[in-house]
């Protein structure tokens, strides 16, 4: 009994020992991590002004290594050709000067939040219009030191960035859109940076844009030469396609209804002048306003846009059917007064007719000279006769189409502006659809062409 007692207090002791130790182990584990920040950034040990060496200690350049996560791309500025994009940036390299001993596996990494106490490279976004940094609610930043030597900083940033376009399709178009990053003051001997092997760049799932969609992205070096020598750069290209509904929701179909209103007026009587006249005024009016609202969301450059040639010729086709009103309004004044002068030439025949009429009837004593029943061969009135009725026994001539179609509508008062009406019913929905052919088929052409290259 008292053998077994002296085990189990032994055994009790020996816990409290090995507690004691655990927890003595932490407490040195954590101010070990304070005596290795203290030995590798301590004062006159590590200067943060000099940049690390190349590999494996050589005297070449020192090689960073970069990687992005894009979180989100909020806009697509047409009018001021940029985009903005929220992103992680993520810097590597390695500074032999930071090696430190990692006590068995246990100090995996030491992390430090403020940058300027280690060096950094100097890299700037070449194509930045704005950028910030995030605060809330601590700032969005870490720098993490490996046991070897290996620097890692990650930042969360947003940026507003330029991207120059080409709206020659708009909106069937495609943008290229870059992010450019590069050395600003050392040059390729000192400083290279390099995309991290594997997968350089990271896209959010479930990107939400409103007017496009991000198809793809490729990463590419350009370094650039100046005059104080060759900078590394890297930059991303994002290609982007617009989103076509919307535009043919919001442009296409208004404009092609406001085009086919504007032939109601084909059907309306020529002599209902208020109504055509507000009908023409209306849609021109409409379509100017469409086109202006158009323009004014997009850059004021100098060539033409796919979208230009459609509001141009839509409101040509309007501004047609005005003028097509005018031209019958025209024809039906002239047709009147021809009638009108017709009119007046049988009321002064048929007056001279009954005056004469009334002038033999008053002369009851006048003789008649009778005409002779048979007329001699060389008679020119026989030989008149003869003319007529050979013209009257050659054969018909071959009908024309266009003109038989004429001949339906009767000489009248009106007839003219009635054909014109009834021409233009034809022609311009045929000469429409033919430009929507026309249309369609080369921007869509071209637009598959581009995507090819």
């Amino acid at each position: 009994m008292g053998t077994g007692n002296f085990f189990w207090v032994i055994f009790y002791f020996a816990s409290l020992c090995s507690a004691s130790l655990a927890n003595n182990a932490k407490i040195n584990f954590r101010e070990k991590e304070k005596k290795v920040l203290d030995q590798i950034l301590g004062a006159g040990k590590y200067d943060a002004r000099i940049r690390p060496s190349g590999i494996n200690g050589t005297d070449g350049p020192a090689i960073v290594r970069i990687n992005l996560f894009v979180r989100s791309i909020m806009t697509i500025s047409d009018i001021k050709m940029e985009y903005s994009v929220q992103l992680t940036f993520r810097e590597q390299w390695t500074d032999e000067r930071l090696k430190f001993d990692d006590i068995q596996g246990r100090l995996k990494y030491l992390t430090l939040t403020e940058a300027n106490r280690v060096w950094m490279p100097d890299l700037f976004f070449s194509n930045e219009k704005e950028g910030h940094f995030h605060n809330i609610i601590m700032p969005n930043v870490y720098i993490r030191i490996f046991p070897n030597g290996s620097v890692l900083y990650s930042i969360r940033i947003s940026l507003t960035l330029a991207c120059p376009m080409n709206l020659k399709l708009y909106p069937l178009d495609r943008q290229i859109c870059s992010l450019r990053m590069a050395s600003y003051g050392w040059t390729t001997n000192d400083l290279v940076f390099l995309w991290k092997e594997g997968d350089p760049v990271q896209v959010v799932k479930n990107l939400h844009l409103p007017r496009f969609t991000l198809e793809k992205f490729l990463t590419d070096y350009c370094n650039s030469k100046t005059n104080t020598g060759e900078y590394s750069c890297l930059k991303v290209d994002l290609l982007f396609k617009r989103e076509f509904s919307y535009y043919l929701i919001q442009i296409y179909i208004p404009c092609c209804m406001l085009v086919i209103v504007s032939w109601v007026s084909f059907w309306l009587d020529q002599g209902a002048v208020p109504a055509r006249v507000s009908l023409g005024v209306t849609t021109l009016l409409t379509m100017a306003t469409q086109t202006s609202g158009i323009n004014a969301s997009l850059p004021p450059v100098s060539y033409t846009k796919a979208i230009d040639v459609w509001t141009g010729v839509c409101l040509t086709f309007v501004f047609g059917a005005l003028l097509e009103f005018a031209l019958v309004n025209y024809a039906s004044r002239s047709d009147m007064h021809k009638e009108n002068m017709k009119k007046k030439r049988r009321d002064l025949e048929q007056a001279s007719i009954d005056a004469a009429s009334d002038l033999l009837d008053t002369d009851s004593n006048a003789t008649f000279a009778m005409k002779p029943l048979v007329r001699h061969p060389g008679d020119p009135l026989a030989l008149e006769k003869l003319r007529q009725c050979e013209v009257h026994m050659q054969a018909p001539k071959r009908p024309n189409c266009c003109k038989t179609w004429l001949s339906k509508f009767p000489t009248r008062q009106c007839s003219r502006s009635k054909r014109i009406d009834v021409i233009s019913r034809i022609t311009f929905p045929l000469v429409f659809a033919l430009f929507n052919l026309v249309y369609w088929s080369t921007y869509l052409f071209r637009e598959e062409e581009d995507e090819t290259f």
